[in-house]
């Protein structure tokens, strides 16, 4: 069962590591990276969501003070579908100005 979390912890780091160099580059890994459209967005998700399995690890293995199970659940759920709803978001919002550019176009077209 401690690999299991083990894996968890170690998955939740490397979801760190991704939401931090896209805040900080832009940069979104090659398989992600043809759908992203907000890449902020999706690196403050990652970030939300390597948060919350690295805390739910960190209070299994008990390196956190003592929390009651019920705000364990309840936050690391927050946090896990807060962090995906992100991700989603930045997927399926258009690019930032897709919309002007089109409107742009069909102006200069006389339409």
């Amino acid at each position: 069962m401690v690999w299991v979390v083990g894996i968890g912890v170690l998955v939740g780091l490397l979801m760190i590591a991704s939401g931090v160099g896209t805040l900080r580059t832009g940069w979104v890994l090659p398989p992600a990276r043809r759908h992203v459209a907000r890449p902020r967005l999706y690196g403050l998700g990652a970030l939300l969501m390597g948060v919350s399995l690295l805390l739910q690890g960190l209070l299994c293995f008990r390196v956190l003070p003592g929390v009651p199970s019920e705000v364990r659940y309840a936050g690391g759920n927050a946090l896990l579908l807060g962090g995906l709803f992100l991700v989603a978001l930045s997927q399926l919002l258009p690019r930032r100005g897709a919309a002007r550019s089109t409107r742009v176009r069909r102006e200069a077209e006389g339409r």
